[in-house]
């Protein structure tokens, strides 16, 4: 994939994923509070935090001198730690929460390219 070709594919991706977070926190405030206990709302309040935190950094990766490379770090990042949250506070299911810390670890990983 050419530079300039990733570096549109994640600007893309992060208007995706920044109207995907808006409505999963209109959802969680408006209607899983209301359904969950505090601990399962947390978990998705964190989810929700960081998947807005990680698209706005995506939206730097134009400036990185490694755009692909950061951008893929972030997307699967988010993918894998915002995902496996949201996806086991909405299922009630826990058997994802041993695949969040390695999204977390790929987020950690997207920063540091951002870096270098």
């Amino acid at each position: 994939m050419a530079a300039e070709q990733s570096v549109e594919l994640f600007v893309r991706i992060a208007g995706v994923s920044g109207f995907l977070a808006v409505a999963l926190g209109a959802y969680g405030s408006h209607g899983l509070k209301k359904k969950v206990d505090d601990k399962t709302y947390e978990v998705f309040q964190t989810a929700n935090r960081y998947h807005f935190i990680h698209t706005l950094a995506l939206l730097a990766t134009p400036l990185t001198k490694h755009p692909t490379i950061v951008g893929s770090l972030l997307v699967l990042g988010m993918l894998g730690f915002c995902g496996t949250c949201y996806i086991s506070t909405l299922s009630g299911s826990t058997t994802l929460y041993k695949l969040t810390p390695y999204g977390g670890m790929t987020l950690m990983a997207g920063w540091i390219a951002m870096a270098f």
